[in-house]
């Protein structure tokens, strides 16, 4: 295992490397948060990609085609459409916005009302999300080294929080465009191929297997329409995400780069199903179907190739983690502290509406602004590292995450890019009702059950339409802002140069 621990170790080092060289880039509050919305089509995919496809996706997507067969794919099958669809029908528009975060573009549509609850809300789905990545370096670092539960959460938190404090955005793009380039060698290019050999083929797999490791609702025809609502809906809203659509340099990158990760989201779950699969065949009576993608890397890859593909791994939970933890320390920072810190209910006048002059892209901000958002991530690093090691069930807590970002959030945010008539009234009945019918019924019926997430969106909906066409509209002044804030830029003047979206 020495070449295997060389690698893992350069990894890490490489990793921290590029926080320091994040770090000296990072001089205003748009390069910390976004990049300073410069990526360009290749890195915007690449990150975009990095971020969605996590730990969960990776060993969760093995660990159902093990105990589902190709139909494992449907979990993160649905995370790619739903990223195919945020990509072509809301990209452009949430990229012209120049916000920072979900609760701000809530605070544009709706006038400022319903921010501090969904940023609230928010915060707790992305600090869950952090949470749940930090949970798999236990797995990994247990595999690689046989370190303790507890010594390997601090260890692989420390790396992430540790570059991502240090570079912010920047840094943690930099990391992903790695990431996303490993985990292609190691899982798509290096693992998919072996295991299959190893396992003899398809035909040794037909073989072998029952005919429902085969069939393409063999997982079950509810539990891929709970999917659909949690993940491809998830995509849609999720702070996570928003932040990486914000750093694209134009709405062309946003679109045309969006697409090209949720395809290579759908080629990623296919993947993940076979090499599960193909892990069954192999290994039909491991203890827990999560244990099959260490054990067929641990027994079916050479030295060198072994320790390239769990630097995969690692990568995909350190890109989703970092992705998670730079979001929930913006939530928190500018979304809750900085409202009460001035003892508000609501963002000052230039966010909440008024002329497009008010309400344009800050100017580059100083040393100080960088330096509270560090301090932030840092904060938020330290407690996700703690709640990780106080926590067990990590699809638990994940499922909890999403069923209450959903539940809460979609129908007010997608409402306000599509429908007119939704005003501040309906949007906070809608994140509230929502929220409280998704947090009850878990309770009631237990965190994994389908009930909450389905009863949870339909009161949040009823919540959102009635409320809102019993109470007087959005200000004509507020939705006049939102149209010229969220159009299609106008075409240049003749001489001009056109906007780059920089």
């Amino acid at each position: 295992m020495a070449v295997d621990y060389a690698v893992i170790v350069l990894y890490l080092a490489g990793m921290l490397a590029m926080g320091w060289w994040g770090m000296r880039r990072a001089t205003s509050k748009s390069d910390f948060l976004v990049a300073g919305r410069r990526l360009g089509p290749a890195m915007y995919s690449g990150t975009m990609a990095a971020i969605v496809l996590g730990g969960a996706s990776t060993i969760g997507g093995v660990g159902l085609g093990y105990q589902y067969g190709l139909s494992g794919a449907w979990m993160v099958f649905t995370i790619g459409l739903g990223l195919l669809g945020l990509s072509v029908f809301f990209s452009a528009r949430i990229a012209r916005l120049k916000v920072y975060t979900v609760s701000e573009m809530l605070d544009l549509r709706y006038g400022g009302a319903a921010g501090i609850i969904s940023g609230v809300v928010m915060w707790a789905y992305t600090l869950m999300l952090a949470v749940t990545s930090t949970l798999a370096y236990a797995t990994i670092f247990d595999v690689l080294f046989g370190l303790d539960r507890t010594l390997a959460i601090v260890l692989g938190g420390a790396i992430v929080v540790a570059y991502s404090t240090l570079g912010g955005m920047w840094s943690i793009t930099l990391t992903d465009m790695v990431q996303f380039v490993v985990k292609t060698i190691g899982v798509l290019l290096l693992l998919l191929p072996l295991a299959l050999v190893k396992a003899g083929g398809f035909a040794q797999l037909k073989a072998q297997l029952p005919s429902d490791y085969f069939a393409p609702l063999g997982i079950g025809g509810q539990t891929v329409f709970t999917y659909v609502l949690i993940y491809s809906f998830g995509m849609l809203i999720g702070q996570d995400i928003w932040q990486r659509v914000f750093t694209a340099r134009s709405d062309r990158v946003a679109r045309l780069g969006g697409t090209a990760a949720g395809t290579y989201c759908l080629v990623y779950a296919v993947a993940g199903a076979v090499i599960g699969t193909a892990a069954k065949v192999l290994y039909p009576h491991l203890g827990s179907p999560d244990d099959a993608f260490a054990t067929i890397v641990k027994d079916a890859l050479p030295v060198g190739v072994r320790g390239l593909v769990l630097a995969a791994a690692l990568s995909a939970v350190m890109s989703t983690s970092s992705g998670a933890l730079i979001a929930c320390a913006t939530v928190a920072n500018n979304d809750i502290w900085a409202r009460v810190r001035r003892g508000a209910g609501r963002r000052p006048a230039e966010h909440g509406g008024g002329s497009p002059e008010a309400s344009a892209p800050e100017a580059p901000a100083g040393h100080d602004e960088v330096r509270g958002n560090r301090l932030f991530i840092l904060l938020m690093g330290v407690a996700v590292i703690v709640i990780a090691i106080a926590l067990n069930d990590v699809v638990e807590a994940l499922t909890l995450a999403y069923n209450v970002l959903v539940g809460g959030l979609l129908v007010p945010i997608l409402g306000g890019l599509l429908w007119k008539r939704g005003n501040a009234a309906g949007a906070l009945a809608s994140i509230v009702v929502g929220g409280v019918t998704v947090v009850g019924l878990m309770a009631a019926l237990g965190v994994l059950a389908n009930e909450p997430i389905y009863y949870g969106l339909l009161a949040s909906l009823a919540a959102y339409v009635a409320v809102s066409l019993a109470t007087p509209p959005t200000d004509a002044a507020v939705l006049a802002a939102w149209r010229e804030r969220s159009g299609p830029r106008p075409a240049a003047v003749a001489g001009t140069p056109a906007p780059t979206g920089d």
